[in-house]
């Protein structure tokens, strides 16, 4: 990694100092000798946590918060697969701002609103197309990436009604599968569906319903403007509309058994970026039919199974033709976690994921799995960027993929948290789904050694930061040898 990636690693370690030196007062503070008058006892002060809670919150029906992350993020041949590539190396810092307001006029009605930028400094030449090329700041543009309203208690049922652009993660909580980022090509900055959410609850069978329709453009200023020019930044690859059944049951004790049916249509559009035309996107029609089942069979095991199964139709672009294929396609995914218990908090777990990939000797079926929603970093920020070339140009369209290993975590001290986690991945398919470039063997099966080592340290409820980094070595699945790396050091203040 350049040495221009270094100032990031030394603020966190300055704000370590800072942060621990001001907690070290702060106990001094209170636990220095009352000097008031003798015979009188001292009002106490409000403290610091006391006076941002009463500007966040001046009146009962009015709240607002923001948060700023900064992450300096380096890419070494992930973007390219091969290390001789141009662009192979890209080192960029990522300046997020979000601003939020919610409003409750009403006891059971409140209107929620946020404001997000997240302008970068290419510090190595950028890949993306608006910006490919150019080593500087690129500033984009602001935008509301939440804007809605909600009425809970419908006609005094336990019905909700959530209308506008919201946060929408359906599944286990952060392994989000096929329901969670309606915005994959702005990266992590925003994950918005523009959509209509009503969630009931029968309590007397232990059910929550949710019946979600998406309708998702795929450039960010179609329903809302933005603030600067976006027309360079188009957030999916097609317009999208859908809709999702999801059902939630509690009723057996220590099990969750959720089950879905999730319809997508696909529309393909036209962009220009920097005066040149690209249609990335698929005519589609998706249907989706999954379950789920997670569990405690006791107090230090958990278990998560989920299944998918799709079918329809999808016309898209394959080795240079447009054509209609039949959709038959499944996916798996699992894990398994032992809970020690102990005073570091130590967890192993077992991982286990399958995503068919299209079968090139099929005439008429397309077999690739579709993650509809759900193309995010769930389990890579790396191997996200390698699917780029395998999937006509599309970051985070996972398929035709297996991936098996074990993961550990655990707190060595308060506040802190340490994760390894390996992987051996694999291809079911020795030809990618989408190949737009000549990076893969087409006669191999094995993707390689995947690697991931997260620490993150919490300084206080307004301070955090990370270390992240992962490695891929590799495998016969590619036509080129050599590691792939990313590597991103965090800050985030969030009040």
């Amino acid at each position: 990694m350049k040495t221009r990636t270094l100032p990031l690693a030394a603020a966190l370690l300055a704000f370590a100092f800072v942060t621990t030196a001001a907690r070290a007062q702060t106990t001094a503070t209170a636990n220095a000798p009352d000097t008031s008058s003798a015979g009188q006892t001292a009002s106490k002060p409000a403290t610091f946590d006391d006076f941002i809670k009463d500007i966040k919150k001046p009146v009962d029906w009015f709240s607002w918060g923001g948060d700023i992350r900064v992450r300096n993020e380096y890419y070494n041949n992930i973007v390219t697969l091969n290390g001789a590539a141009p662009l192979n190396h890209q080192d960029v810092v990522r300046y997020r701002e979000r601003i939020w307001a919610f409003v409750t006029p009403l006891t059971d009605l409140s209107f929620n609103a946020r404001l997000s930028a997240e302008p970068r400094l290419w510090i190595e030449p950028s890949f993306v197309s608006a910006y490919k090329g150019q080593s500087s700041m690129e500033w984009r543009y602001g935008m509301a990436d939440n804007l809605n309203v909600k009425w809970n208690n419908l006609f005094d049922q336990p019905i909700s009604v959530t209308a506008g652009r919201q946060d929408i993660m359906l599944g286990d909580y952060y392994d989000w599968w096929l329901v969670s980022d309606g915005t994959p090509g702005d990266g992590s900055w925003t994950f918005y569906l523009d959509s209509i959410r009503l969630t009931a609850e029968a309590k007397d069978i232990k059910t929550k319903f949710d019946l979600i329709y998406i309708s998702q453009s795929a450039m960010p200023g179609e329903w809302l403007p933005t603030i600067g020019r976006s027309t360079n930044y188009p957030v999916t690859d097609q317009n999208e509309q859908g809709v999702v059944l999801y059902a939630s049951n509690k009723s057996l004790e220590n099990v969750q058994l959720d089950g879905y049916f999730i319809y997508k249509r696909d529309d393909r559009v036209t962009f220009t970026i920097n005066g040149v035309q690209k249609t990335p996107g698929d005519n589609a029609n998706i249907y989706t039919i999954g379950g789920k089942i997670t569990g405690t069979p006791e107090e230090h095991l958990q278990y998560s199974v989920e299944g998918a199964y799709q079918f329809g139709t999808k016309q898209d672009t394959i080795e240079g033709v447009f054509a209609q294929r039949d959709i038959d396609a499944y996916g798996a995914k699992a894990k398994l976690t032992y809970l020690f218990k102990d005073p570091m908090n130590n967890q192993v777990s077992l991982v286990g994921e399958f995503l068919s990939g299209d079968n090139p000797n099929t005439t008429g079926k397309d077999e690739m799995f579709d993650v509809l929603w759900g193309r995010w970093p769930r389990w890579s920020e790396l191997y996200i960027y390698s699917y780029i070339y395998e999937t006509g140009g599309r970051i985070a369209q996972m398929n035709n993929l297996g991936r098996v290993g074990p993961s550990w975590t655990c707190t060595p001290i308060k506040d802190t948290s340490l994760s390894l986690m390996y992987n051996a991945l694999f291809a079911p398919e020795e030809t990618p789904s989408r190949a737009v470039a000549p990076v893969f063997t087409k006669t191999g099966n094995f993707r390689g050694h995947y690697l991931q080592a997260v620490l993150k340290h919490q300084f206080n409820k307004y301070l955090s930061a990370h270390l992240w980094s992962e490695f891929v070595w590799q495998g016969d699945y590619y036509d080129h040898e050599g590691a792939l790396m990313f590597l991103r050091g965090e800050v985030m203040v969030s009040f």
